[in-house]
């Protein structure tokens, strides 16, 4: 009979805090504050800390000593990857860490928080069991590769963990675009845009334009239109190995976006090519964690028993 083999506890953390540009003031002091008492607490724990180097400038740790990386270099040496932020901090490094296969953790100091399940003030007391002693859940989510092509040549290409985004610019007029799933002609919109979500985008974007919430491991993809002109066209759960191809054939100029980090401007008779990333994103959470737990507490649901 064979055995699993024992859990050997995590030696070397790559930490990533919220850093983006808009963020400023009191809320960088913030954040910069958040990853160095985590930074602090990790070597506690016995493991090494590797600060991404692109966070590390913005919230000014190169000064007080943090060991700096590169992302690749994360990847190599680096065995788990731990986020302080909101969603968007935690997709940004899944996208990152993902050719690498390295699981990570949320610490949660955004606002929603549907993948950095840990609390900002909880961390201390749920971390060491994870690290140290293996008691985790594994949750493995499947990402999104996205390209622009235009007569025939990609001119982008991105990662998504959430979704791509076909959408109008600053004009006020509709957008016109065609939806194709493995070839086949699914409809013609005319609407303020497409969103292709994968099941952990479903509870972003989509869910505001009324797309359903899919499970984290079902295998589909939302495709819902947003402000769709003709009320008929509803959103669409579709099997995510299809390649799904969205054509710009009509209205203002329009871009494409991937998880709204990466913006590509678009011309009509461009192609949007979705397809299943051979890499997946492994998040982490603290062990009796349940997804459904995550929707109740997250959007308000009724708590009571039935």
């Amino acid at each position: 009979m064979s055995t699993a083999p024992a859990f050997a506890p995590f030696r070397c953390a790559a930490l990533v805090g919220k850093h983006h540009e808009s963020i400023s003031g009191s809320a960088l002091h913030a954040s910069r504050a958040a990853l160095l008492d985590v930074h602090a607490f990790l070597q506690e724990l016995g493991l090494h800390v590797l600060v991404e180097a692109e966070c590390a400038r913005a919230l000014w740790l190169e000064a007080v000593g943090c060991d700096v990386a590169r992302v690749d270099e994360l990847g190599r040496r680096a065995d788990v990857g731990v986020a302080v932020g909101g969603d968007g901090t935690m997709l940004g490094l899944a996208r990152q860490m993902a050719p690498f296969g390295m699981p990570l953790i949320g610490i949660n100091q955004g606002r929603l928080g549907f993948v950095t399940d840990i609390a900002l003030d909880q961390y201390r007391h749920l971390l060491p069991p994870m690290l140290l002693q293996g008691r985790y859940e594994s949750d493995e989510r499947a990402l999104m590769h996205g390209r622009v092509l235009r007569e025939g040549a990609c001119v982008f290409e991105a990662l998504a963990a959430n979704d791509v985004v076909v959408h109008r610019g600053a004009a006020a007029s509709m957008v016109e675009l065609e939806a194709h799933a493995d070839g086949r002609f699914i409809a013609r919109y005319r609407a303020d845009g497409l969103i292709v979500a994968t099941p952990t985008g479903s509870t972003a974007y989509s869910l505001a334009a009324g797309g359903p919430i899919l499970h984290p491991q079902l295998p589909g993809w939302v495709l819902a239109p947003i402000a769709p002109q003709a009320l008929s066209n509803r959103p669409v759960v579709l099997a995510d190995p299809a390649e799904i191809v969205i054509r710009v054939v009509g209205g203002p100029q329009a871009s494409a976006s991937f998880d709204t980090q990466s913006v590509a401007a678009l011309q009509h008779g461009d192609s949007i090519v979705v397809r299943r990333s051979p890499h997946q994103a492994r998040f982490l959470h603290p062990a009796g964690w349940s997804y459904f737990d995550t929707l109740r507490h997250k959007l308000h649901w009724n708590q009571g028993a039935v």
